[in-house]
């Protein structure tokens, strides 16, 4: 692989010379500023130029933020970086006992915030970084070392983590989401799923973290389901977890409390915030447990599946929409026409760095399987 290594150079150059030699080592080839020689471009351009024809970065943070060059708001290191995340693996490495200015800080933050980044870690001297860079990056090998990507074969195994709906009784509304990655291989051991701390650390975050899917007032069950791992509370919420890394996720969706206090009325509709909402919050939790259960990212697509269950015949209203006209209803008469399942094929880096739009691309046509009930 041709490797971009992207740092501030002067004062650093024990750090770029370190990770050289780990890029060296795995017989990778380094790119680097002080390999590119007398160019008619500018040294900035130079070096984006260097990135753009690289396969990954190694981004390397210490205390000083760097030369701002003129027309930019940003340090060139800073300007690599942000360009670098949208197209390719970066691994990120900072600096530890240093004391930034406010400028690095928030470089710094912004990194370590960053949920698209392969690794992030810290060293102290020049000896420990190679260490490190040399792991990530043989981590980064083992991970791609591994077969084809079926599409098709995901997105069969997304939409088949869903229950059949009995459509002769009436239920909760429930917003349904799986999210099965692949390459198709097996992420966790039988005794991993055994492991009492992997269901501990389940329901610790979707009680208390910050992709908080469970009502804190409720208990939570756990246990097996065949070789799956499945957490339940009261009012169907549930998770889902297979040997193979992939999530199922049931959310309630009913609002029981409008703006004046128990609202009747809210069983009758979807409300489109609290379905995306629900979908932020479930592709987080996803996103957080595939970082914790396959942290170099065997799993580097992921097919998404989403639905809505036990609301055949609702509408769909904005909570704006039915605070302005909540005593009444008009219910859809297309209600009880099959829907189909929302499903996406991304990569694996777009649950982090494009959630937003993620979110809108499952929610919009979710949104035209039900009609508007003004």
């Amino acid at each position: 692989m041709r490797i971009f290594i992207s740092s501030l150079i002067t004062g650093f150059e024990p750090q770029r010379a370190a990770a050289r030699r780990a890029v060296t080592t795995l017989r990778h080839e380094p790119i680097m500023a002080e390999d590119f020689g007398a160019q008619p471009n500018s040294p900035q351009i130079a070096c984006l130029q260097g990135l753009r024809g690289s396969d990954m970065v190694v981004l390397v943070l210490g205390e000083d933020y760097g030369f701002v060059p003129p027309g930019s708001t940003l340090s060139a290191t800073h300007q690599e970086y942000r360009e670098a995340r949208e197209t390719r693996p970066v691994l990120a490495f900072v600096q530890q006992g240093i004391s930034p200015g406010p400028e690095q800080a928030a470089f710094i933050a912004e990194v370590q915030a960053w949920e698209g980044g392969l690794f992030r870690g810290g060293f102290v001297n020049p000896d420990d970084l190679q260490d490190g860079v040399v792991r990530a990056l043989h981590d980064v090998t083992l991970a791609n070392a591994t077969g084809p990507v079926d599409e098709r074969e995901m997105m069969a195994s997304a939409i088949g983590m869903f229950a059949p709906e009995n459509r002769n009784q009436v239920t909760a509304a429930m917003l349904e989401l799986a999210v099965v990655g692949g390459p198709r291989q097996r992420i966790l051991r039988p005794a991993e799923m055994e492991a009492a701390q992997l269901a501990e650390q389940l329901e610790q975050s979707a009680l208390y973290g910050d992709s908080r899917l469970f009502d804190r007032s409720l208990g939570v069950s756990s246990g097996l389901d065949g070789s799956d791992l499945v957490l339940r509370q009261d009012r169907g919420a549930s998770i889902r977890l297979t040997e193979q890394g992939s999530v199922a996720l049931r959310l309630p969706l009913d609002e029981t409390r409008g703006a004046r206090g128990y609202d009747p009325m809210s069983g009758m509709v979807v409300i489109e915030e609290s379905v995306k909402e629900k979908i932020g919050t479930g592709l987080s939790y996803a996103a957080n447990v595939l970082e914790r259960i396959d942290p170099t990212q065997r799993l580097t697509h992921l097919a998404l599946a989403l639905r809505i269950s036990g609301a055949e015949h609702r509408g769909w209203r904005t909570r704006a929409q039915h605070v302005a006209n909540s005593t009444s209803v008009q219910m859809g008469h297309s209600g009880m026409r099959e829907r189909q399942p929302i499903s996406s094929i991304v990569r694996r880096a777009a649950l982090g760095l494009d959630r937003g739009a993620l979110i809108e691309d499952l929610l919009v046509p979710l949104r035209r399987q039900y009609p508007a009930s003004n």
